[in-house]
Order: C-alpha cells, then sequence, then structure tokens
C-alpha cells in the first residue's frame, strides 16, 4: 500500500506541504479543491522537484468543460515528467447550479461521457486521430495544429473518479483507472458494497490494473488531550458529511438512516455546532481511526491493508508533518 498526504490550502503554501509529505515519507500528495483552485496548486507542486505523485483529489468535473481540464491535465503530466493523477469528482446539484452556474442532469452518464471526451482529446493530442467526438452532453469536433500541444513522452494521465453511489462506482470501474473512496466511507461499506460492485464492473480487466484509493480522516496525538481535539474535529466532519442526502446509503447500511435526517435538519437551520454532537463514538469508529500514531497507524493496518491500493490521509486539528510520518511509519510497519 501506498500512502498520500492531503492538501486544501492556498497554493502558496503547497511547496512547504510538498516537503513536509516527502520527509513524512509518503508517496503523493492529494490536492483538495475547497478555497482554492487543485490545478494551481497541482502547478505549483509538479513544479517543485518531487518524487512525489500529485493529483487532484478532487477536481470537480461538471465545473469545467473536458477541453479545459484535458489540456491543464495534459500540461501537469508534461511538467510533472509523468507524476500527475488526474482525480475528478462530480459534486452535488446546488453546487453545480447554484455554485457554478453550469448545467445537472443525470451525472452518472454525464461523467462516463465526460471521461470518454477527455480520452479522445488526449488520444488526438497522443496518436494524431482526428477529433470528433459526439455526445449527448459533450461535443468536440474541432482541433487545429496551433490548438494542439503535441504527444507526450509519458504515459496519459491516469483518471480517477471519485464515487459512493453504486452508479458512480460503476462508472469508475468501467471507464476510468480507478476509484476514489469518499472518507464518508465505513469498512463495512467498503468491504459489502464497494468492493464487490467493482470486482463486478472491471469486466475482463485485472485488478492489478485499476487503483483503489481509500480516504480517512485520523484522529491522533502525543497525549489525551490533543488527540480529544482532533476527535472533535474528525465528528464535526463526520456530521457535515452525513448531512448530505447523497451520503446515506452509508449511514443506511448500518442503521444509521434516521441520523442521517437529523443532520440534515440542523444543516439547513445552520446549527453547525450542534450537529457534530450528534456523531457518537461508535458512529465516529465506523469511519475514522483515532489513537496514538502507534495506534492509529496500526489500526489503519488492520482495516485496510488488504482492501486499498493507495490510502490517503486527513490529520484533523493541527497534526504536524512529524506526526503524519509516525502513522505512516506505524502503518507500513504493520502491513509488513
Amino acid at each position: 500500500m501506498r500512502f498520500d498526504a492531503t492538501f486544501a490550502g492556498p497554493p502558496a503554501d503547497v511547496v512547504a506541504a510538498v516537503r513536509s509529505a516527502e520527509a513524512g515519507g509518503f508517496d503523493g500528495l492529494g490536492i483538495a479543491e475547497l478555497q482554492h483552485d487543485p490545478f494551481v496548486t497541482s502547478t505549483l507542486a509538479c513544479a517543485a522537484g518531487t518524487p512525489l505523485r500529485i493529483g487532484t483529489s478532487v477536481a470537480i468535473a461538471f465545473a469545467r468543460s473536458p477541453m479545459t481540464v484535458a489540456q491543464t491535465a495534459w500540461d501537469l503530466q508534461r511538467l510533472s515528467g509523468g507524476r500527475f493523477a488526474l482525480g475528478l469528482g462530480s459534486q452535488i446539484e446546488p453546487h453545480i447550479t447554484r455554485r457554478f452556474s453550469m448545467p445537472w442532469g443525470k451525472p452518472a452518464a454525464r461523467m462516463r461521457e465526460y471521461i470518454a471526451a477527455v480520452q479522445a482529446i488526449w488520444a488526438a493530442w497522443q496518436d494524431g486521430t482526428r477529433l470528433n467526438f459526439r455526445g449527448d452532453f459533450y461535443t468536440h469536433t474541432l482541433m487545429t495544429p496551433m490548438f494542439n500541444p503535441g504527444p507526450l513522452r509519458v504515459a496519459r494521465p491516469r483518471i480517477f473518479l471519485a464515487a459512493v453511489g453504486p452508479l458512480m462506482i460503476t462508472v469508475a470501474a468501467e471507464a476510468g483507472d480507478g476509484l476514489i473512496v469518499h472518507p464518508f466511507t465505513t469498512h463495512g461499506y467498503l468491504a459489502d458494497v464497494i468492493v464487490p460492485l467493482v470486482e463486478e464492473k472491471l469486466g475482463e480487466r485485472e485488478r492489478s490494473e485499476f487503483e483503489l484509493i481509500g480516504q480517512v480522516m485520523v484522529a491522533t496525538g502525543h497525549d489525551e488531550a490533543q488527540i480529544a481535539a482532533s476527535v472533535v474535529a474528525v465528528k464535526a466532519q463526520l456530521a457535515f458529511y452525513g448531512s448530505t442526502p447523497a451520503y446515506r446509503p452509508v449511514l443506511e447500511h448500518h442503521g444509521l438512516g434516521a441520523l442521517g435526517d437529523e443532520l440534515n435538519t440542523l444543516s439547513k437551520r445552520g446549527q453547525w455546532a450542534a450537529m457534530g454532537e450528534l456523531i457518537d463514538d461508535a458512529t465516529f469508529e465506523h469511519f475514522s481511526v483515532r489513537g496514538t500514531p502507534q495506534v492509529a497507524g496500526a489500526e489503519l493496518a488492520r482495516r485496510f491493508g488488504d482492501r486499498y491500493d493507495r490510502l490517503s490521509l486527513s490529520f484533523m486539528a493541527g497534526a504536524d508533518a512529524s506526526l503524519a510520518g509516525e502513522v505512516v511509519s506505524a502503518a507500513r510497519a504493520a502491513i509488513s
């Protein structure tokens, strides 16, 4: 298993985050799209001269044209010498229509076509084939030499898709190079729903050709006070995720559907602080790990060592690079 750090800060801080991830023994750095553009941040990370794999985790596909994403990812793959990974996500309807003012509808079918469009554009650049992509949502039929960046000397970027529900998981397994499993995922949902569906939908492809990437929030520290503060931060984040109807199947898998309803109601009232208090310790344990670096690392290995190809770790409440590195070292030791 390989381990990735996560970064969601401003672009000006990403080079320091790259160096911290290197020092912590990580294999890659995932760039989130929250308050900052993930491609701007990824550009600085890719130019930093690092052996880490740099990837968007994730960029919001439906906020952008397949052409603009194809071009940006192509440039980043060239800039990084083949170390860039294109992670895409759909987001949910309110964000696409009200925040980005972009069309929404049939997200799984749209995402399948989006990936096909990006791949068709890349084929035109790499192989010189005529660009003639015509779909239900996207059409790309014009590519003149002036706008063709030309072939790469490294492999094309791999496309990873974030998914929670069965329709989008199916798209990832059938059309993508890997699945980014949402942090609001339990070991039970992973084992009972996600892995069997991925294996079924891969068809004739070997499982080794497809990357399963987990995301786990870790509450850790060197003393009980630090761990407790981190647990509170994780619970707040879990409550935010749990309030989203799209993630309800995970709660229902554990008989927690009523919790999702209550969280959704509080979110509509703007009672964000109260939401975290609804996440009890038993619910926390379904989603996250806690403890000293040695305890947390061993627990990550126990739960996910035989499930994920890569594990992307989020450390809450300001855990520093040395603390994160201790967790990774403990997990590696437990797996080996």
